[in-house]
């Protein structure tokens, strides 16, 4: 993937991060609290064109699973974390200081530690640069090692990524098409999904369409691999009773029309990109938080003409509450998670 990193020595954040720290030096507010600031702000500046964040006081698990908080890290649209940073002052033993996060359990993947003086970057576990922060032309260096850095436990990531959204609403008006024929012409199809509706009104809200159904069996044949694997809850579907009704609605087209998974052969790549990403988010709530940003960015696509024809944006947040909690909360609090999302209108 090309580099989107485009500092340079002449550019306005290099010359407003030293011109930050002279200002500090000569009123001696040269702490980490008030150092820290002005690299910060270089960061999200950098982190800009990726179209990345820089979260800062970042809490996250450690390699022993332990709760650990680094002074920043860089997050995508997607949650996924790129890169964390810890900030030291002059005083610090930087050296020391790093031993220290290591045996705490920070991940040494792409960590930065910096001082106004000094930064060592690891990457993959060792050290992948160690400059002296004092000369303009070593900052851009390492922020260049930082940013570009890619997780080779993610292959092929922003390609899947960019690639992927153009797949998904050919495959979802493919298998509409299958279910408007099979209502006309299957009586066991007929059947099976009248069976769910009614499910569907009694647990998460009487109103519910026709149509609004036909989209969550299309959302559920799309994302059900998803949260099965990266829950690693292969029981996902025997043990709710929703998606036991969807999965019989789901099998009465497959059994006639196409293999699920040669259906989905197209989309692999990226659900394993997918479940490959989910593996670095190491709690269950980032989970779900990646999971619903993946969610949201992707899987509502196909239905783009109902968010402009309601002038808003289609978010199947119901699913995404049924299918997440599903895996350790009862049916009961799933319906009154669904039905509270969807009396507020979020798919009318």
């Amino acid at each position: 993937m090309p580099s989107l990193f485009t500092l340079k020595l002449t550019h306005a954040p290099v010359k407003n991060y030293y011109a930050a720290l002279a200002q500090f030096h000569q009123h001696s507010h040269d702490t980490e609290g008030n150092t820290r600031s002005a690299f910060a702000d270089i960061l999200k500046k950098c982190a800009s064109p990726f179209g990345w964040h820089l979260v800062e006081e970042y809490q996250f698990k450690g390699t022993a699973r332990q709760s650990l908080r680094a002074d920043g890290a860089l997050i995508d649209p997607l949650t996924l974390v790129h890169g964390l940073w810890e900030a030291k002052d002059s005083a610090d033993d930087l050296q020391q200081e790093i031993k220290k996060k290591s045996a705490a359990g920070y991940p040494l993947t792409n960590i930065l530690f910096q001082s106004p003086t000094r930064a060592v970057l690891y990457q993959d576990n060792r050290i992948a640069l160690d400059c002296d922060l004092t000369k303009p032309e070593n900052l851009v260096e390492i922020l260049q090692l930082f940013f570009d850095y890619r997780d080779p436990n993610i292959p092929d990531w922003e390609e899947a990524v960019t690639k992927f959204a153009d797949k998904i609403p050919d495959l979802a008006r493919g298998v509409t098409e299958i279910l408007e024929a099979e209502d006309k012409k299957n009586p066991a199809f007929r059947e099976n999904f009248q069976s769910f509706a009614t499910l569907g009104r009694q647990s998460i809200n009487p109103d519910l369409t026709d149509d609004a159904i036909r989209k969550m069996l299309v959302q559920h044949l799309l994302t059900e691999r998803i949260f099965r694997k990266v829950f690693n809850n292969q029981e996902f579907l025997s043990r709710n009773v929703i998606a036991a009704e969807i999965e019989k609605v789901i099998r009465s087209i497959t059994a006639r029309h196409f293999s699920r998974d040669e259906f989905l052969k197209p989309l692999d790549r990226f659900y394993t990109a997918i479940e490959k990403a989910a593996e670095s988010q190491t709690g269950y709530t980032e989970k779900q938080h990646f999971l619903n940003a993946v969610y949201e960015k992707f899987f509502q696509r196909f239905d783009t003409k109902q968010a402009d024809t309601h002038g808003i944006v289609y978010t199947p947040q119901p699913i995404v509450d049924f299918m997440v909690r599903s895996v350790g909360n009862s049916t009961a609090l799933l319906g009154r998670n669904l039905e509270q999302c969807w009396s507020r209108g979020v798919a009318s």
